[in-house]
């Protein structure tokens, strides 16, 4: 549907959507022309918003209220008004929101280097993205095909049963463990020596290569003094492969349910049960909802988002502007989970080599701070992308 607004109209829709977010009350005429400088009268602007509604852009929760932006109405809103507001069409004067506290909180903790965990790193910067947007922040850790392996070690933990440990370049461990079939039962004192001569074999073996190498590795290329081990090596490699490149969806870090809580579309317990349950329990629905899209290419209307003009980064190295990392924004009815139709959300993926390692999600009403919000997760993903380069 292709849409004929005058440049007024366009900013009467723009103005709306931002008090509405900024307040969360139906917007009228009369709120309107006090807080923008819209040289017409409120009758005009009455008229406006009345052809704005006709179009589906907006609605009014009763016949005596102001208006509310519709899932069109944002959608017009990102994919249109926040890309032109710097171009031209959109007031100046308009009030801006106060800078919210977190952003440079979350913009100086982004700025560390990423240390020895991971995960704890992860749990911080999803507090932080969770309370800069009053949204839940959900992210994934690294995981597929393309984390490389750094270190293993062998250890044996029984008689006759062996663990394998690996550390990825992504500062993640993974293990499992196996029961040899041509491994020795007893306790030898020599044992130990053995496991690290094999630990360090197999570091040097394999360091850089992906756990999706690993299935294609050729046995008969290893070196002759460790021919005789390379049956049980492959038994315990294969189960770490098949652990590892299985889909494991269910580990996120999330944080933000109270920050949720305090939306006022949030404010009756059974909204709030509806996103706890899909937290808990459909988490891998809407990962797995992120991941098919960014992989197939999905809908155009939904993502690839033009880069918002507040949300440049310089790439630390060449000092240009870093590239762009694209957003995907699902808003209301076009969530694919019904679950999710009174929400918004909002999701990009961090890389290496091309290939995705992880996503970073905020879930949260409809009314939301979009330009804050995409330009948060756009610079978490950007710089999960860099410190795992």
């Amino acid at each position: 549907m292709k849409l004929e607004l005058t440049p007024r109209q366009r900013k009467i829709l723009w103005a709306t959507v931002r008090s509405y977010i900024a307040t969360a009350e139906p917007v009228g005429s009369r709120t309107l022309a006090q807080s923008y400088n819209f040289g017409v009268s409120t009758a005009t602007i009455r008229n406006d918003l009345a052809t704005l509604e006709q179009v589906g852009l907006l609605f009014q929760p009763h016949t005596s209220a102001g208006r509310v932006p519709s899932d069109f109405g944002y959608r017009v809103y990102v994919n249109d008004l926040l890309t032109s507001a710097n171009s031209g069409g959109i007031p100046h004067d308009a009030p801006q929101p106060d800078p919210h506290p977190a952003l440079q909180q979350l913009m100086d903790q982004l700025g560390r280097e990423l240390g020895d965990d991971l995960d704890s790193l992860l749990q911080r910067v999803a507090q932080l993205l969770a309370h800069l947007s009053g949204c839940i922040a959900l992210i994934t850790p690294p995981q597929g095909p393309v984390v490389a392996i750094h270190h293993v070690q062998l250890v044996s933990v029984a008689p006759g049963r062996v663990m394998v440990l690996v550390v990825t370049d992504s500062y993640q461990t993974h293990s499992a463990l196996v029961s040899p079939p041509d491994w020795p039962s007893d306790s030898r004192e020599d044992l130990e020596d053995e496991l690290q001569l094999l630990s360090n074999f197999l570091t040097l073996k394999l360091r850089g290569k992906t756990f999706a190498e690993l299935q294609d590795l050729s046995w008969l290329k290893l070196d002759e003094e460790f021919r005789t081990y390379s049956h049980w090596l492959q038994q315990l490699l294969r189960s770490v492969v098949q652990r590892y490149l299985q889909p494991s969806l269910g580990q996120v870090f999330s944080a933000g349910m109270a920050e949720l809580m305090r939306q006022p579309e949030f404010s009756q317990a059974r909204q709030v049960q509806a996103v706890m349950q899909l937290i808990e329990e459909g988490a891998k629905q809407l990962q797995g909802m992120i991941g098919l899209h960014f992989a197939d290419g999905g809908d155009p209307q939904l993502a690839h988002l033009p880069p918002l003009p507040s949300s440049t980064e310089m790439d630390q190295e060449s000092g240009q502007p870093a590239p762009k990392i694209p957003v995907i924004i699902y808003i209301g009815s076009e969530n694919p989970l019904e679950s999710l139709h009174h929400c918004t959300v909002i999701a990009s993926t961090y890389h290496r080599r091309s290939a995705p390692l992880g996503t970073v999600t905020l879930l949260g009403p409809t009314r939301m701070a979009y330009e804050r919000s995409i330009a948060a997760v756009q610079a978490v993903a950007s710089h999960l992308t860099r410190a795992l380069a």
